[in-house]
């Protein structure tokens, strides 16, 4: 999920998402798995498992964990095939949100993309109805640690990326997203503690929420969406005060 304070959610969602972490780790090794089997499971021929196994690996999902399904996805073209399929619509107070999928039966997924927001008081739009308010970047979240803004900014630079912005103790930084090998490999190589690594969509402008029965209604949104065991991601561009957020997420 990202918003403007991309790094911010990351941090006061962080006890949510290790509560739901076997979740999250199955749709990682879902990605892996629809790689391999539509590229082959050599890394260094398929890109995009390249991609997948350095995301879950961003994740802190376990060695062993990625070894296994690789070593399924090698096994043969047995079990689906996986669709990849973005889904675009509104939460409540005009925030657009994206929706990326990670499908083998788009007949089930559409419409329980679609209950989800009428069932949050959202609405599904049409392709291209908010894909135009968002920049697709690489986007990784790191710990600040003992960097202070400028040595960060620096480091960031030297690594490829195009921009940093710090939020108290974490940082997002940006970049392009034929980049995302490299320049993940230069912060993990300055020993940054990577909180999420991934090419995904970033909002080029923001919508302040002014209510906190919108905000609330946002995030359970969000948060239905994310249940959604075909749904890999979703970005949104709402900006939720942080009193906010802490409330609503504790």
């Amino acid at each position: 999920m990202a918003g403007h304070s991309h790094s911010a959610n990351i941090k006061h969602r962080k006890n949510a998402v290790d509560a739901k972490r076997a979740k999250i780790f199955n749709k990682l090794a879902r990605n892996i798995m629809s790689a391999a089997r539509g590229g082959g499971p050599d890394m260094d021929t398929n890109l995009k498992l390249k991609y997948a196994v350095e995301k879950a690996r961003a994740a802190n999902m376990p060695k062993d964990n990625i070894e296994r399904v690789m070593k399924r996805a090698a096994g043969g073209k047995e079990g689906a095939d996986f669709e990849e399929l973005t889904y675009e619509g509104y939460a409540p107070g005009g925030v657009a949100i994206m929706v990326t999928c990670l499908t083998d039966n788009r007949k089930r997924t559409a419409p329980d993309i679609k209950y989800a927001f009428e069932r949050r008081d959202g609405n599904m739009g049409s392709t291209g109805s908010v894909a135009f308010m968002f920049d697709f970047l690489s986007i990784f979240v790191v710990e600040c640690g003992d960097h202070d803004e400028d040595s960060l900014m620096e480091l960031a630079l030297e690594a490829g990326a195009d921009d940093i912005r710090v939020e108290g103790e974490v940082a997002t930084i940006l970049a392009s997203p034929t980049n995302f090998l490299a320049v993940k490999e230069e912060l993990d190589g300055a020993g940054l503690v990577m909180l999420s690594g991934e090419t995904g969509y970033m909002p080029q402008n923001t919508v302040r929420v002014e209510e906190k029965k919108d905000a609330a209604k946002i995030l359970k949104l969000i948060e239905t969406l994310e249940e959604n065991d075909d749904v890999q991601n979703v970005y949104a561009n709402y900006e939720i005060s942080d009193e906010w957020l802490e409330e609503l997420h504790s």
